[in-house]
């Protein structure tokens, strides 16, 4: 997984990650490390892009997850707990979208596995950059 951010100055500044590669139990921690360190760094919107991203595991899942509770000021999840951190997500879908994270192209496979999940109505999708970007100014 290689991962590279922008960062966009609309009337508030969002970060674009950009990630290549499969997001699984190998590298999900890598993923929510860094964008920790983005988060630690001031960034308060982000723009997840998946549109290098051919296959995420329930991990890849969990990492989303952790990296939008992360951008609302909640306790991660504890990625250390296995089953019980899929369990989250769980609720994280009956929660609503929440305004922070947003995901950009994923591939169907990877939107397949969102919608599984029940991990999908948690996240606002956009198949578009610029509608992506336009939405968190209209959001906030």
């Amino acid at each position: 997984m290689n991962l590279t951010e922008d960062r966009v100055q609309t009337p508030a500044p969002i970060t674009i990650v950009r990630i290549e590669g499969d997001v699984d139990g190998s590298n999900y921690r890598q993923l929510i490390d860094r964008v920790r360190e983005i988060h630690a760094a001031g960034a308060r919107a982000l723009l997840i892009d998946l549109a290098g991203v051919p296959y995420m595991s329930s991990a890849g899942l969990v990492a989303l997850h952790s990296i939008a509770k992360m951008f609302q000021q909640k306790p991660l999840p504890n990625v250390e707990e296995g089953w019980g951190a899929i369990r989250a997500l769980e609720d994280a879908g009956k929660s609503g979208k929440q305004p922070f994270v947003k995901l950009l192209r994923p591939r169907p496979r990877v939107s397949n596995v969102l919608d599984q999940s029940g991990l999908l109505p948690y996240f606002d999708v956009h198949t578009d950059e610029a509608a992506a970007l336009a939405s968190f100014v209209s959001a906030g």
